[in-house]
């Protein structure tokens, strides 16, 4: 099954069949009519959006051939930099910032003449599993809009699988666009840590966090990551890729081995568990072996990340204080008033409880106890990985326990809300690749997502294997809104 569209506009715009400028008029009109239910974009961009449609219906008119993502419409994730566009990280405090720079994977994607449609909704400051921290309000699941579409890239996921992006750009920070992308119902792809640059990502924790896409199939993903996966003298943490993925689709996977960790089922919802088996089945009837695993020190990820997180986002925030650029408060007594104000006023809830358990963890007394431990816990999880690979070529686990819960669920504590973490954040902590695949619908009819773990650098192996299944399982589940190719 074709899911895919980048290759699709590539042929129409092409052939003739439609101009950029129209197909883009078409997803800025489907925004209009969705985007007041889905909530997905908190800002477009139609002018920047129709002068690049031109310039590329201008290369067409020569008889230029496009580049693959040339000419296709697809959104960013409001912690991507842009210059002269508003980038809040959906926070208040970042209200009216317009950075002067482009991110990396912007200044790739613009000089391929990719169309920005707009800026989309998120967990403030990438912190939140379910979209609703934003100061814009939450996006809106377009299988269901009572539902979350999951966090932090919700808005992104939401674009996408209500078809008013043809894909977008997110980040993954501890499960930010896998989770999303199960949440919804799509495919979301976090490449190895330092294979695409995070220069003018707006920093949560700078040793977890990876710009990555979501699309609406593997091929997608494959033909994304081989533009923006490129080394940038930026980034002190980039690497590139090292090999590109589009080439390796369609491979045989007869013979590669499927590590599955018995852990990764802890606290996984027994419908999610049927779906994850099934998936299991459809690998094995493509001729791959299933080897079963443990990984004890997996069960520390939660924990781990939750302090190693925390802490990271503690020290990048402390740069907001109202001096330089965006909120102030608007009445203090001196300076350390208005400081103090100010991040009050300006931070949410959740940023502020993060932030503050931060600041704990790293305090004298308990940097040793907390911090110190858990980066060696860490380690522990890194080397849990390496042994694992070597009896598996790659593994496979739920993306996440549970399918979306509705928009007005209210936890008894933020603690459930991080459980949605729980299988992806080992994923971020040893910086390794994972994608996540739709695998089929849980007992209330909402998308279950199977992510394909692989070593450092495996981005071929892994794209390859959940494009196998993709083609196999033909479990992606279309949302009939938005623009129809």
């Amino acid at each position: 099954m074709d899911y895919g569209k980048i290759k699709k506009i590539n042929r129409l715009l092409e052939s003739k069949e439609i101009s950029c400028a129209e197909l883009t008029q078409k997803y800025l009109g489907a925004i209009d009519k969705e985007n007041p239910s889905l909530n997905a974009y908190i800002k477009t961009t139609p002018e920047t959006a129709m002068e690049t449609a031109r310039r590329v219906d201008k290369k067409i008119a020569s008889g230029e051939k496009l580049m693959p993502l040339e000419g296709v419409p697809m959104t960013l994730k409001d912690n991507i930099s842009t210059t002269g566009i508003e980038t809040t990280c959906c926070s208040k405090i970042l209200s009216g910032y317009r950075p002067i720079y482009d991110a990396t994977v912007w200044d790739i994607l613009k000089k391929r003449n990719a169309v920005l449609l707009g800026k989309c909704n998120m967990d403030e400051f990438a912190m939140g599993s379910t979209c609703r921290t934003s100061c814009y309000g939450g996006a809106r699941n377009p299988h269901d809009t009572s539902r979350v579409p999951g966090g932090s890239s919700g808005g992104a996921a939401a674009a996408v699988s209500g078809n008013i992006a043809a894909y977008a750009l997110g980040s993954d920070t501890g499960g930010s666009i896998r989770q999303p992308a199960s949440f919804c119902g799509i495919v979301g792809f976090k490449p190895t840590y330092g294979a695409v640059s995070r220069y003018g990502l707006i920093a949560f924790a700078s040793s977890l966090d990876q710009i990555g896409p979501l699309t609406t199939s593997v091929e997608d993903a494959a033909i994304i990551y081989d533009a923006i996966a490129q080394y940038d003298k930026m980034d002190s943490t980039s690497s590139g890729m090292a090999k590109p993925a589009y080439a390796s689709l369609n491979n045989d996977i007869k013979g590669k081995k499927i590590g599955v960790a018995k852990e990764y089922l802890d606290g996984v919802r027994e419908d999610i568990k049927a779906e994850f088996e099934k998936s299991l089945k459809v690998f094995e009837s493509m001729g791959a072996e299933i080897v079963h695993l443990s990984m004890p020190s997996i069960k520390y990820s939660l924990p781990v990340y939750y302090i190693l997180a925390c802490a990271e986002a503690s020290s990048n925030l402390g740069r907001y204080d109202g001096i330089r650029y965006g909120y102030k408060t608007l009445t203090y007594a001196d300076r350390n008033d208005m400081i103090c104000k100010t991040r009050s006023e300006g931070f949410g809830t959740e940023v502020k409880r993060r932030v503050l358990l931060g600041t704990y963890v790293l305090s004298a007394g308990y940097y040793d106890a907390f911090y110190k431990k858990a980066q060696n816990l860490r380690g522990t999880i890194v080397r849990a990985f390496e042994s694992s690979f070597a009896q598996c070529d790659f593994m496979a686990a739920p993306t996440v326990p549970m399918t979306a819960f509705p928009m007005d669920y209210t936890p008894d504590n933020p603690v459930e809300t991080y459980l949605t973490d729980l299988c992806t954040v080992p994923v971020n902590i040893a910086g390794l690749p994972a994608v996540s695949v739709p695998c089929g619908l849980g007992s209330d009819n909402m998308p279950v997502g199977v992510q394909v773990i692989g070593r450092k650098f495996s981005e071929p192996l892994i794209l390859n294997a959940a494009y196998k299944f993709e083609q196999a399982a033909c479990a992606f589940k279309p949302v009939e809104t938005g623009v129809k190719l």
